[in-house]
């Protein structure tokens, strides 16, 4: 017997409230400009016999969110938007030793949240969708870990929840935009290995429409 599949209610865009800012400085602009900043802190966390960095496996450990809404009964992924080309979710590099689902939402929070007193946000972290490995400081990444001593990235990809009743804040500086799927469908030449492979790994998801008049 087949397992049923997960189920993700996915709301209109209009159910939510969106708000500004103050600018958020971003480590990088591109992904040549992250992978040689990210080199530059292997080799001196090396130099400095500082491995507490490396935490999983030697690698540096980054988590990321998948926050799914939906437009004319078609599901979107929201994407941050950094200058005119570079896309990327919501998320980060992981505190040492920090447990991922609480490194979550501490990033999202960051990244996209309210930090208000009277609207602090519960994200609901739901299954981990993907896990990515880049065995050397270069753009190639794959989802299986590579047979190296030490691989140098592992990036972990989280469903998240969404509720009808979200707030959400972005830095004045970036853009939050829903992306169709279609439009993420295998077009990694603009959006990149890792989120134009997302549709393929939601397959497994079934998707719940909810309009507005089905409050």
């Amino acid at each position: 017997m087949a397992l049923p599949s997960p189920v993700v209610n996915l709301y209109t865009l209009s159910k939510y409230d969106f708000y500004k800012k103050e600018p958020k400085i971003e480590k990088d602009t591109s992904v040549a400009d992250r992978l040689a900043r990210l080199s530059f802190k292997f080799l001196y966390e090396r130099r400095h016999e500082d491995q507490r960095c490396r935490h999983l496996t030697g690698a540096f450990t980054c988590s990321f969110n998948l926050l799914s809404i939906q437009e004319h009964n078609h599901p979107h992924l929201l994407l941050l938007q950094i200058g005119n080309t570079f896309h990327k979710l919501p998320g980060g590099r992981l505190k040492p030793g920090e447990n991922e689902i609480e490194g979550l939402k501490r990033k999202l929070t960051s990244k996209i949240g309210f930090n208000f007193p009277d609207r602090v946000p519960d994200w609901q972290i739901g299954e981990c969708v993907a896990r990515w490995w880049r065995p050397n400081f270069e753009r190639y990444v794959y989802p299986y870990c590579p047979n190296i001593t030490e691989p140098k990235e592992c990036r972990m990809i989280y469903m998240v929840h969404l509720s009808g009743t979200e707030y959400f804040a972005v830095p004045q500086n970036l853009k939050l935009l829903a992306v169709p799927f279609f439009e993420l469908y295998d077009n990694a030449q603009r959006y990149g290995t890792i989120i134009s492979k997302i549709p393929h790994q939601l397959s497994r998801f079934q998707f719940n429409m909810i309009n507005n008049n089905n409050n």
